[in-house]
Formats: C-alpha cells, sequence, structure tokens
C-alpha cells in the first residue's frame, strides 16, 4: 500500500527501538505521551516494523496510546501493532464499537469495545525530520497545546496541499521533495467520508438537506430539513470533536436513499479542536 500504518506501542522506550528520535521529538513524546500524538521520524537501524506497514519508507509513523485496553494489549504483545481505524477505507471514522460492527461486521471475527472514544478525533500527526517540527494532521491535541512546548511550527495547509484531485493518493510535504508517497495515515485529499455529500459553510439549507449544526447559529431555512443534529449546542469544540463522526454517520443513515440529499454543516471557528473538525469536514467534503 501507498498509505503508511501507525505503529503503536508501549512507551517511549519501546518507540525508541523503531525510530531515531530528535530532540524535538523527545520533548512531544515526553510531553504527550501516552496520548493521541502520532509521530513521524526516520526509521531506527533496527526497526521491527516491516516494510509493507511503512508503504516502503525509510520513516515510521509511532504513537503510544493511553487507552488501558490499548496498553493491556501492547503489553502482552511485546511488539508494536501497526493498525489503521477499524472503518471501511476513507469512510467516517469509528467512535464506538457498533460503528465498527456497521462497517466490517461480515469481515471480523469479534470487537473488543473498550467503549466510546473519549476524543472523538484521531491523533495529531506531526513529523520530526529537523529541528522545526511539520503538522502533517491535526488531530486529538490542538496545535496552541504544542507549540506551548516547541514553539510555533509549520503545517501542510487546510487539505488540499496535501494532493491534487488527480491523484488522491496525497503527497509528501516539502521536507521530502520529489517523493509522492504521504508520510502517514489521513492525508488524502478525500477521507473521513460519508456516503451523503458534503457541503461545508452552509448559511442556508435547502429542502430535503440535513443540517449538522454548531453552537447557536441556525442557518436559513432549517425548517426545511429533513434532520437536525448540533455538534454541541453550547459551542463547546471538545463536545464537537467527541460527536463529529458519530453525528456524521447518523445524518448519513437519514439520507440513505436520498441520491440528492447532502449534509450541510455549518461554520465551526478554526482554533483548538476546531482545526482537525474542520481538516475532517474539508475532506468529507471533497469527494461531493
Amino acid at each position: 500500500s501507498f498509505n503508511p500504518l501507525i505503529a503503536h506501542l508501549p512507551d517511549l522506550d519501546a518507540a525508541l527501538t523503531q525510530g531515531r528520535f530528535n530532540a524535538v521529538a523527545l520533548e512531544l513524546a515526553r510531553a504527550f505521551w501516552p496520548g493521541a500524538l502520532t509521530l513521524v521520524v526516520p526509521l531506527a537501524a533496527r526497526a521491527s516494523v516491516c516494510d509493507l506497514a511503512r508503504a516502503g519508507l525509510d520513516s515510521v509513523a509511532l504513537r503510544v496510546p493511553a487507552h488501558p485496553l490499548a496498553h493491556g494489549l501492547l503489553g502482552k504483545t511485546g511488539v508494536p501493532i501497526a493498525a489503521p481505524s477499524a472503518n471501511i477505507s476513507g469512510h467516517v471514522s469509528p467512535t464506538e464499537a457498533s460503528h465498527v460492527m456497521a462497517d466490517l461486521d461480515r469481515h471480523i471475527d469479534a470487537v473488543v469495545d473498550g467503549g466510546p472514544t473519549e476524543i472523538g478525533l484521531e491523533s495529531t500527526i506531526i513529523a520530526c525530520f529537523s529541528a522545526k517540527p511539520v503538522l502533517l494532521r491535526a488531530g486529538g491535541i490542538p496545535r496552541e497545546a504544542i507549540e506551548l512546548v516547541v514553539g510555533k511550527f509549520g503545517g501542510m495547509g487546510k487539505g488540499s496541499r496535501t494532493a491534487s484531485r488527480g491523484d488522491r493518493r496525497g503527497s509528501r510535504p516539502s521536507i521530502v521533495p520529489d517523493d509522492p508517497r504521504p508520510l502517514s495515515p489521513g492525508l488524502l485529499v478525500s477521507h473521513y467520508a460519508p456516503r451523503a455529500q458534503v457541503r461545508l459553510e452552509a448559511f442556508d439549507i435547502e429542502p430535503h438537506d440535513a443540517a449538522l449544526l454548531f453552537g447557536k447559529f441556525r442557518p436559513k431555512g432549517l425548517e426545511n430539513a429533513a434532520a437536525v443534529l448540533n455538534l454541541s449546542e453550547t459551542g463547546d469544540l471538545e463536545e464537537a470533536a467527541a460527536n463529529l463522526f458519530g453525528h456524521l454517520r447518523k445524518l448519513d443513515a437519514m439520507l440513505a436513499g436520498r441520491r440528492s440529499a447532502r449534509i450541510a454543516v455549518s461554520p465551526v471557528p478554526e482554533v483548538q479542536l476546531g482545526e482537525a473538525i474542520n481538516d475532517r469536514l474539508r475532506r468529507a467534503a471533497a469527494r461531493s
């Protein structure tokens, strides 16, 4: 595959056997692990993460998760576990066991149910190849929290810069020029997408569309909506992040069979977790 997986490990010591950490990577790992941060670093000389899981790259994406079930599994296996989200590739991410079963029921034997996800979004992914880290994917740890540790740092833009419509595989940032392969998961232009089309920055609702609201804002024509859900009535970005994928799945199911109906999404502020929420929404809308 051209799309690398994230290798999960029980602690930093285990991660150091798989990747070469510079000072910035070590600082980030010590600040945010275990937690929703993935670090992309050069591959260690004796790393055991296989070539297929790395998509043939000479780098590796590493994370130490915080969930006790994940820790228990990693502790029992004693090896890195490279794994994607438990859903159909490109579809809306799962945030509870029922979502996994809806996507993969006929393809898997069992689900280990650790309850609903706490954050609701995938990990933040940062590439650490020099003293200047690069944000590859906004995620569960906001940029502002990371900047308190390492200062201001760059990123790859709002999704449109990661790939052209002619190449939906994604592209590598300028830190590794002339290589079209993505450095990590979550960089495809079209990703996290429901079956229904998604319309962003919706200030009005067209007849038969479903409305995904945020805060107190009410778009024109809301009374015409086929369904209405609110990410957070109070405008709480943490609540909105936790609800995002579940609400997209619910609205998608409500619109099943209506070919022209769309999910119209109200504006979400581009701050704190809003950066990651908007990243997911832009990618969900890219196939529309």
